[in-house]
């Protein structure tokens, strides 16, 4: 099994960090590389709890299908999602927010296990680590990005 944990020190608000994290809007932002798009469930705005999100994207050359889940939401402290369908065999996300002074420290705790066994586990190891290491902190710079410019109010205005 897999875990990634990762910090990210932003100059703005838990709020406005928290908000940004669960915009359907600024993840399609920050995954335009992988073509990913919300098909089903929540497809723009801020997700909230119990809802869930099907997004479609093009990773490693294939297409996949992965619907998750907000299994809990304390805004603007944490929320936490999870697989409930899709190409790994466990996906949990757990998104935390806490104020540091002027600063907002965003931790990140990436759970994930493949499929196949021996084969997945070193598929994890080998190649999924690193891989979604980069995915999940090119996400955090964009979300950085955003609530440090005032950037954030262009997709607050958009969201219900």
């Amino acid at each position: 099994m897999g875990r990634i944990i990762l910090q990210t020190r932003i100059n703005s608000t838990p709020e406005i960090c928290f908000d940004l994290s669960t915009s359907i809007d600024l993840h399609k932002i920050s995954t335009k590389e992988t073509l990913e798009e919300a098909i089903a469930g929540r497809t723009s705005g801020l997700i909230k709890s119990g809802e869930t999100v099907t997004w479609r994207a093009r990773h490693f050359g294939f297409w996949f299908t992965l619907t998750s889940k907000v299994i809990r939401y304390e805004r603007p402290s944490i929320f936490a999602d999870e697989m409930i369908e899709g190409p790994f065999k466990k996906m949990h996300h757990t998104h935390e927010f806490m104020e540091d002074g002027s600063d907002t420290l965003l931790k990140d705790t990436f759970v994930f296990c493949s499929p196949l066994g021996i084969l997945g586990k070193i598929a994890d190891t080998l190649i999924l680590d690193e891989y979604l290491r980069r995915f999940l902190t090119k996400r955090n710079e964009l979300i950085k990005e955003y609530a440090e410019s005032g950037k954030w109010k262009q997709i607050m205005e958009n969201s219900e």
